[in-house]
């Protein structure tokens, strides 16, 4: 795979820069400091291009507008970010493809930075169309990816771009790749695995995958609940998403590689310690894992040389069932192991906690780290050669 070091001169010449700035937006609109890390993630990248003297153009999606334009996905609150974050001033244009946006580019200067409007306005990006692609493709003279998050997408500015312009891996890419290759190809033992939060519809087809290459697997969140279901525990009101249960008879879940809540904290305010074993969750919700899983888990981590971690194990917001986020998160920071976190909802408790600058690897994406270490080929990644 060929990363942007390759290119000899890059002075005068317009870099297309694939980032992931799909970061959430408060109340104000506002991107906020904690939640910027993927913006973060970008700049080594943009300031290589920078000190090359590249034109740099930026493109990005942010939510899921359906290929509409949602006056409240666009990208001016991640405009104001960037600028900030690099003590620079950013254009943005109004769309990010069309005569403004070529006009646009025609009139930039070298050292300058160009921001594309939300490359999901278009239905044909997630689509892959090659029209699309083309379009985006005639902006520049060099094309770089810097979205690992969004590598297991096939979409346009992902994987059908690099058809039409020669392509490269940016910094962020390539240590990403370099960090996780580690993992798949040649772990230490033991090699431990957290999945937890949302999304369960795509993290559980990878579990079988990911039995062959880590030595535990420890679930929370709502693929715990899922999981527990299909066990046949009744997990009252707990999210569990709208998952077929035949789809976890597909794991063998009397694998002992797989660590299955014993206990949980529910929000029942007679009994929020429910050892399942002893008792029902009954009319409640499960919204963190108990004291005994706990420390099953810590002791886990303890004795792990690699630990990899995706999906919060509770409500980590609230501070009642914050503790196993927590303490999962604090046993990782003062392990000796290896650790690599990713996923939104793990980096931002992670920040909360401030265990963050304790981790030795922090993956701008979540879904895209599990596929790749359960071995499937990214589009994205492919795609670069």
């Amino acid at each position: 795979m060929k990363n942007i070091r390759e290119v000899e001169d890059l002075k005068g010449k317009k870099v297309l820069v694939r980032v992931d700035y799909n970061v959430p937006l408060g109340d104000d609109g506002i991107v906020d400091e904690n939640e910027a890390w993927r913006i973060k993630a970008s700049l080594p990248t943009i300031k290589y291009l920078l000190e090359k003297n590249a034109k740099i153009i930026l493109m990005s999606h942010l939510g899921r507008p359906d290929g509409q334009v949602a006056e409240e996905m666009r990208l001016g609150p991640v405009q104001d970010r960037l600028s900030e974050m690099l003590d620079l001033s950013i254009t943005k244009t109004p769309d990010c493809i069309g005569e403004v946006v070529e006009e646009a580019v025609a009139e930039m200067q070298e050292g300058e930075i160009l921001l594309l409007e939300n490359l999901r306005f278009h239905k044909e990006e997630e689509e892959n169309d090659e029209e699309f692609s083309k379009k985006l493709s005639s902006l520049a003279d060099v094309y770089v990816n810097e979205a690992f998050s969004a590598c297991h997408r096939a979409h346009a500015s992902v994987e059908g771009i690099t058809k039409f312009l020669p392509s490269y891996a940016g910094l962020g890419l390539e240590k990403e790749i370099s960090a996780l290759l580690k993992i798949l190809e040649n772990p230490a033992r033991p090699a431990t695995i957290i999945i937890g939060g949302l999304k369960a519809k795509t993290k559980l087809p990878v579990i079988n995958f990911l039995l062959d290459k880590f030595d535990n697997i420890l679930v929370g969140g709502v693929i715990g609940n899922f999981l527990l279901e299909a066990k046949g525990v009744n997990v009252g009101k707990s999210v569990k998403d709208d998952l077929d249960i035949n789809e976890a008879k597909k794991i063998d879940l009397s694998n002992p590689k797989i660590h299955i809540p014993s206990d949980v904290v529910t929000d029942n305010p007679k009994q929020k310690e429910v050892d399942l074993a002893e008792s029902a969750v009954g009319d409640f919700r499960i919204l963190d894992i108990g004291e005994k899983t706990l420390e099953e888990y810590k002791e886990i981590i303890r004795n792990s040389a690699v630990v990899v971690w995706n999906g919060t194990l509770g409500l980590f917001e609230d501070e009642a069932y914050a503790r196993g986020t927590r303490e999962v998160a604090r046993s990782m920071a003062e392990s000796s192991a290896e650790t690599i976190i990713g996923g939104g909802d793990t980096i931002l408790a992670l920040t909360n906690f401030r265990y963050i600058d304790r981790i030795s690897h922090v993956s701008t994406g979540g879904g895209a780290m599990l596929e790749f270490l359960s071995g499937d080929k990214l589009p994205g990644i492919e795609a670069l050669g």
